[in-house]
């Protein structure tokens, strides 16, 4: 069986094509995800006019998403005459992005074994009985996993938004000697385009399954086996040609 042999004609077929495509999805994936940071705030004006200085409240967060570890920042040890406490935002989202990061990219490390193996030794891949039944399984397997970590990324991601909402710390979160007012909260907007190409990758996946499967024993049979059962095929005697 011959080694290394370098044709890119698979990526011009359904299977090498979509692989390329899947290995691209995966990157906006988790980069769009993986290397979001942003801030919410909410500012504090004092009521005795005695402390005339405005007073910003504020919290960096990214991925992760751990956000009861993330507190709000202030200039002053003092706001309107009080002591400033740390204040941290509310809930912790790390398993569900995570688990989404770590699909894309174990999926974009896949994808790149696969073109290899399509590019470089698509004659042993299709000799083979084990390396498309393997490949059809892995497939099946990643939009299985596309369809979960996509799903819980959308709610984790929705709960982002309300845990981040500036509008929900200007009550408890006010000193009593202050009037609070909610400010900005960055824009989320790569994050929304990281759950769409979650669900994205789950139709690539799923519909790359269907062009693994036909390379697969299951579909067509091994070379060498023949599939013609018509009325004029008459089995041999034994030890006849």
């Amino acid at each position: 069986m011959a080694g290394l042999q370098v044709d890119f004609t698979p990526l011009k077929e359904p299977l090498g094509f979509i692989k390329v495509l899947q290995w691209i999805f995966s990157i906006f994936a988790f980069a769009t995800c993986g290397g979001y940071s942003g801030k919410t705030e909410f500012s504090m004006q004092c009521k005795n006019t005695t402390f005339s200085k405005n007073v910003t409240a504020t919290a960096s967060f990214g991925y992760p998403f751990q956000l009861n570890n993330v507190k709000f920042a202030v200039s002053e040890v003092s706001v309107c005459g009080q002591p400033w406490t740390d204040l941290f935002l509310r809930g912790g989202y790390s398993s569900s992005s995570q688990f989404f990061v770590s699909v894309a990219v174990f999926a974009f490390l896949y994808c790149i074994g696969a073109l290899v193996l399509y590019v470089g030794y698509m004659h042993m891949y299709r000799e083979s009985r084990k390396l498309p039944m393997t490949d059809f399984v892995i497939t099946i397997i990643f939009a299985f996993l596309w369809l979960v970590s996509s799903s819980a990324w959308a709610k984790a991601l929705t709960d982002i938004k309300l845990a981040t909402d500036p509008a929900s710390y200007t009550g408890d979160y006010c000193p009593t000697s202050a009037i609070c007012k909610p400010g900005g909260v960055s824009s989320m907007g790569s994050l929304n385009v990281s759950v769409v190409f979650g669900f994205l990758n789950l139709i690539l996946w799923g519909g790359n399954a269907w062009f693994a499967y036909k390379e697969t024993s299951l579909h067509t049979p091994p070379p060498g086996i023949s599939t013609d059962k018509g009325p004029g095929s008459v089995p041999s005697p034994a030890g006849m040609p």
